[in-house]
């Protein structure tokens, strides 16, 4: 046998032992894709109800979101309102405190006119 049939039968060795590892690994990639695609596929039935729960609850809270818009829309509405009818009654009490200012105030100045007259004349009378 001469050196290069050596060679050539240890190189075929090497080759076949290279394929058999080959093989060996190229199962057991194989093996951790499918486990892989498993998870996966485990992960995605885990998340399809956390997405409808989210979906549900981005529900609730835009419905919870348009029911307080509604209430405060009703509130300014309400103190709108309140403000309105306050600005009335206080215009009223205006109208009323300057109609009795007029009057009340002449009246009381021919109250004490009166007052005077009558103190004048008692006074003439004691003399």
């Amino acid at each position: 046998m001469s050196l290069i049939d050596v060679l050539t039968v240890v190189v075929l060795i090497l080759v076949s032992t290279l394929i058999v590892f080959l093989i060996v690994y190229l199962g057991k990639i194989t093996r951790s894709i499918q486990d892989l695609q498993k998870d996966i596929s485990d992960l995605s039935d885990k998340l399809e109800p956390l997405v409808f729960s989210l979906s549900d609850l981005t529900s609730k809270l835009s419905d919870l979101s348009d029911s307080a818009k509604r209430q405060l829309e009703t509130t300014k509405g309400i103190i709108f309102s309140v403000k309105e009818r306050v600005e009335t009654i206080l215009q009223f009490e205006q109208k009323i405190r300057a109609g009795i200012d007029g009057p009340v105030s002449g009246l009381l100045n021919q109250i004490k006119a009166i007052s005077n007259g009558v103190i004048t004349f008692l006074n003439y009378l004691k003399k």
